[in-house]
Parts: structure tokens; C-alpha cells; sequence
């Protein structure tokens, strides 16, 4: 594409002579982030949301593909920046198209970028992005396949220190999973014999598609295929795999598994549920139980059995560690629990309440204090034993990690993206 030509051109030569954090920031304490928003959904509303909450910024420039969707977006920008003190995203920077998130990387404007579009097109708009010198935050997962995953680990590697490259991973930032695993790698656990992972979801809703081409539907009902989004084992569990990978600091050897799409509704081709055993080093067992269909949420949870005692955390249900050393993180075990005066002292049965707002003060203070962060390759590596879990268990046979990364495997969602640009 020439526009994408024409920002890598750019780019060799404003990235050499780019301004330094404190001259663009410090000269003015109250000056904001610009951010440009990719994919206009309900993901980039939290993601947004938290950031302002806890950091300076301001919505300089909106991209997605479809106007309607744009369009809806608008009136929450405005809105946020509204209530910080700027004014409504200029029409000129909301761009609509095959080309929009291009456009968007040409506005001077605009210093960071939210990618929170669809998983098939992470690779390429986050590989743009660090071409253009904007700083980045990429919704998991990163890639839906391992070539993907590759090509985001060249662009990690040609960051080379210019730009902060945040992923999606929120967990690692949530207080009480942060207490929990300084506690299991201190070795209040003991010797970490298995992990027990699960993520058990409600099923995504059918957006109308009615009249639309099959492109558009796949693309608005992304959850429901596999090749847009990755399915619910890229979408959900990976969560729980980051969780792990991070507190053993390592990723699986290989992965057996199965599972199947009983339960889903005739729509779409994303299996609905997934059961992976992985071998980790030092001879740890991993099972992950992901599911996502009907309309019931049956929860979230990590269990880290060791030893000495079991850590064990639920997204709503407590985070604690039983055992020789007795912990509890002070999140209540049961809604039921909460009562107006709980709540007025801060009371939640959420472990999450600050994981979002404190990875969206990270991100932004990266880029204020010209300490810039690169978290790509760790959320590449997640990304890829979510990966490989999920192809043990298409495939029914055992996938090791090397099979993974020698020989990657690329998902073509076969998109014809420019039948969206106004005639």
C-alpha cells in the first residue's frame, strides 16, 4: 500500500531526529498525551476510560473501518475529553476505511496509539505504528497464529528503545494478583508441583448482519470465527496462560489437548470449549479449561498448588494462599458479603477493580517520563502457548513449543477490506 510506504519513508527520518520526552512534556506538566483510537468497540471504551482516569491524555484522532461504528464511538470521546478539559475530536481526524488507521499514523497530533481492533490485524497496525514512531498499546491477543506472533517479535526487536509498546495483559497490574505472585516466587508455596487454570464465559451475542457482505458479518461477529479472532482460547484463557507464564517465568514446553464446538449456536466456525494439558519446565503440569457459549458465566480462576500451600485467585471470589503460610489479598470471597457500609470502606469481591486503570497510568507514564517500556515479547509469548494449546487441541495430538515456532503456521481470513471504502 503506497500510504504505508509513504510512513515507513517518513519515519526513517523523524525517528532519528525525534523530539525527547522532556522537551515534549516537561516544559509543560499539564500538557496530554495525544491518543489515536484503532477499532472503535466496546474493549477501547474500558481501555480509555481507565487511562483517563488515572493519567493526562487526550482523544486526538479516531480510525475504524466502518462509519457507524465511528460514529458511535464519537459521542464517548468527546465526551471524555470533555470532562478533561479538551475539545471534541476534530471531524478531520475521525477517518473511515480500509486506509483509516494509516491516516491516523500520519497525524502529528496524535503521540500514542490503542489498538483494539480485531486479533487478525494486530501484527500489521502494530508493525506500522512503531514504523511511524507513535508509542503503542495492542489489545491482546497479538496475533491469531504463530507467524503472526513472529512478525510482532520483529517489531519488538526494531523498537531498539524509540517508543513505550504496552500489550493487552491487564492482570499483571492488578494488586492483589501482583501480591500473589511475589508471595508464590518467594517460594511461600513451596515448590510449584501444578497449575489448575480455568475461564468458563458466557457466549458473545449475534450482532444483526442482515444484508451484509460476508466480510462485514465475519468482521462485526468477530468472537464467532476463528480466523478474525482466534476463538475464545486467544480471547479468554490466554489470560489465565499470561498469569502463568508470568509467575513461573517460563512458557510450555508443549501441549496435548481437545475440545469441540457442542453447546454453540449455528453461527460462525469458533469452537466453544477447549481443555489443554501443557508441560512447563522443571517437570510442572498445566491444565486450562476454557469454555464460551450460552448464558452463563461460570467464573475465573488460577490455582498454584505447591509444596507448602495453594495460592489461588479468582477474578470474583477472593485471592488468598492457604497453607503454611496464610494469606488473604482483603477481596471478599462472595458478593453476598457486601453491605453498603463494606463498600463505603472499599469492599469489592473484584480482584481486577485496579488492573486496568494502574497498566493505563503505566503506559502514559512511560511515555511522560521517557522511560520507555517494550512488553511485546512477553505478550508474543503468551500469545504463542495460548497458540499452541489451541492447536493440540484441533489437531488431537501433542504440539511442542519448537514445532510452534520453526514451523508457524499462518491464518488467512481471506478479507477484502477495501469493499468498506466510500465510493
Amino acid at each position: 500500500m503506497n500510504r504505508r510506504k509513504f510512513i515507513r519513508n517518513v519515519s526513517a527520518f523523524s525517528t532519528i531526529s525525534m523530539m525527547k520526552p522532556d522537551i515534549l512534556f516537561a516544559a509543560n506538566r499539564n500538557s496530554a498525551v495525544g491518543i489515536g483510537v484503532v477499532g472503535c468497540g466496546s474493549r477501547a471504551k474500558g481501555i480509555l476510560q481507565s487511562m483517563a482516569d488515572s493519567s493526562n491524555i487526550e482523544i486526538v484522532a479516531l480510525a475504524d473501518i466502518f462509519k457507524d461504528q465511528l460514529e458511535g464511538w464519537s459521542s464517548f470521546a468527546d465526551e471524555l475529553n470533555k470532562r478533561k478539559g479538551y475539545a471534541p475530536v476534530s471531524s478531520k481526524n475521525r477517518y473511515v476505511g480500509s486506509e483509516a488507521y494509516l491516516r491516523l499514523l500520519e497525524n502529528k497530533q496524535v503521540d500514542a496509539v490503542v489498538i483494539a481492533s480485531p486479533g487478525y490485524s494486530h501484527p500489521r497496525m502494530a508493525d506500522d505504528a512503531v514504523a511511524a514512531g507513535k508509542h503503542l498499546y495492542c489489545e491482546k491477543p497479538v496475533a491469531v497464529d504463530a507467524d503472526g506472533c513472529k512478525q510482532v517479535l520483529r517489531t519488538a526487536r526494531n523498537i531498539r528503545g524509540r517508543v513505550s509498546a504496552f500489550d493487552g495483559f491487564q492482570i499483571r497490574y492488578a494488586t492483589p494478583y501482583l501480591e500473589m505472585a511475589t508471595r508464590i516466587k518467594k517460594g511461600d508455596i513451596g515448590e510449584v508441583v501444578t497449575v489448575q487454570l480455568y475461564y468458563f464465559s458466557s457466549g458473545a451475542a449475534i450482532k444483526p448482519h442482515e444484508g451484509m457482505s460476508y466480510d462485514e458479518m465475519r468482521i462485526r461477529n468477530h468472537y464467532h470465527f476463528h480466523e478474525i479472532s482466534g476463538g475464545c482460547y486467544l480471547d479468554q484463557a490466554i489470560h489465565m496462560i499470561d498469569l502463568c507464564n508470568w509467575i513461573l517465568d517460563a512458557k510450555p514446553l508443549y501441549a496435548i489437548g481437545d475440545g469441540g464446538t457442542k453447546g454453540g449456536v449455528d453461527f460462525g466456525n469458533a469452537w466453544t470449549n477447549y481443555q489443554v494439558i501443557y508441560k512447563y519446565p522443571d517437570d510442572i503440569n498445566v491444565s486450562v479449561h476454557s469454555s464460551k457459549f450460552a448464558n452463563v458465566f461460570g467464573g475465573v480462576c488460577a490455582r498454584f498448588i505447591g509444596t507448602k500451600g495453594v495460592a489461588e485467585a479468582h477474578y470474583s471470589g477472593g485471592v488468598f494462599i492457604t497453607g503454611e503460610n496464610e494469606w488473604d489479598s482483603g477481596i471478599l470471597r462472595s458478593a453476598a458479603e457486601l453491605t453498603p457500609e463494606s463498600i463505603a470502606q472499599g469492599a469489592s469481591s473484584s480482584s481486577l477493580d485496579d488492573a486496568d486503570k494502574n497498566k493505563g497510568k503505566a503506559f502514559i507514564d512511560s511515555i511522560t517520563s521517557g522511560v520507555y517500556l517494550n512488553q511485546l515479547e512477553s505478550g508474543c509469548h503468551s500469545t504463542l502457548s495460548a497458540i499452541l494449546g489451541r492447536e493440540a487441541a484441533s489437531r488431537q495430538e501433542k504440539v511442542t513449543w519448537d514445532e510452534l515456532i520453526y514451523t508457524p503456521q499462518h491464518i488467512d481470513p481471506k478479507l477484502d477490506l477495501m469493499q468498506f471504502d466510500a465510493k
